[in-house]
């Protein structure tokens, strides 16, 4: 029989040939087709859509596995974007590499996490005898943040300010430092999310994450004026910040702290030693705002809502730690009064 309408399409590596008379047959046809191939034909080879082989891992090797939904949302923001559409036999070990490096100053947690992910995506693949080797075996991790996570020190905030006063682009990191935001939370923020004294936070991390914290007096004079949608924290443009405009502000943040602290320079360039600490970085304002609500006196339940934590466990580390500060206040406290003896 010789039709008059023809078409391919390409379906997990392979193609398909369909034909008819007409065109609205045609494209009847291809939808059914596809529909059969998506529901009833998985076929577990190298042409597999690394996506498709994802959900398979995940829902047959780690059902039921605490932290499953939180994998998953990583996954599907973090690899799939990049590699999601590739049948898993192409994957070079140099775009599982680029998928951490794209990680780069993120904390240590999440880059391990994801490490081992895509270790786990395509070990499973080659213990189905899918792939040969796995492209995500001798994988490095980038720079992270490592450590524990702390509070900016009273040197550091009156620096930061003196900062600010100068630079209104660094509005992202006052915004984060009153208000407790991560830092993609506050990049987020648009006008509409200014009621009245409070700023909703539209955070995605944890249902627990979208809250409504208060704003302070001198923050919301500078921010109540802003129309809807524009963004709270804009770029230098007045856009939102893209990654690579993040990274810059920080560095730059970084440099003007380091030389309002009495760095030298010498043909622009910081001369060492740099006053501002290693293990600064703008995570520490959020952390500094959950140590605010402790010495403020804010119950560590009302403060678990406003820092969007999902544990209440995570916000009370917070509140029970005691740094070198409250350890020299009370050293000053017993010698005072031993004095007195």
């Amino acid at each position: 029989m010789i039709y008059q309408y023809r078409k391919t399409f390409t379906y997990l590596g392979k193609r398909y040939e369909i034909r008819a008379n007409s065109e609205e047959e045609l494209y009847t046809k291809m939808a059914h087709r596809k529909r059969e191939l998506s529901e009833n034909s998985v076929v577990y080879d190298r042409n597999i859509s690394v996506d498709q082989w994802a959900e398979i891992a995940f829902s047959t090797y780690k059902n039921g596995v605490k932290g499953l939904s939180d994998t998953k949302k990583r996954y599907e923001k973090y690899v799939s974007v990049y590699i999601g559409m590739k049948p898993i036999g192409s994957v070079k070990s140099v775009e599982c590499q680029s998928i951490l490096n794209n990680c780069a100053g993120m904390s240590f947690s999440h880059c391990d996490k994801l490490k081992q992910e895509l270790a786990f995506i395509f070990e499973r693949a080659v213990e189905n005898q899918i792939i040969p080797v796995n492209p995500a075996k001798n994988l490095r991790l980038p720079d992270c943040e490592k450590g524990e996570r702390r509070s900016i020190t009273d040197e550091e905030r009156e620096h930061f300010l003196l900062c600010y006063e100068k630079d209104p682009d660094y509005i992202l990191f006052n915004v984060m430092l009153n208000c407790g935001c991560r830092p993609e939370e506050a990049i987020n923020l648009l006008g509409k999310d200014i009621k009245g004294h409070l700023l909703h936070i539209r955070g995605t991390k944890t249902k627990n994450s979208d809250r409504y914290v208060p704003i302070p007096d001198a923050l919301f004079d500078t921010i109540k004026r802003i129309k809807p949608l524009e963004p709270i924290c804009p770029n230098h443009e007045g856009r939102r910040h893209s990654k690579s405009s993040y990274n810059r502000l920080y560095a730059r943040l970084k440099r003007d702290m380091n030389i309002s602290m009495g760095c030298k320079t010498y043909r622009n360039q910081l001369i060492p030693p740099f006053p501002l600490a290693d293990d600064f970085v703008p995570y520490c304002f959020r952390h500094t705002y959950c140590t605010d609500l402790c010495k403020a006196g804010v119950d560590v339940r009302i403060a678990q809502k406003l820092m969007g934590h999902s544990d209440i466990s995570i916000t009370a580390n917070i509140y029970t730690h005691v740094d070198m500060d409250d350890v020299e206040k009370a050293a000053d406290q017993i010698r005072a009064y031993l004095a007195t003896k």
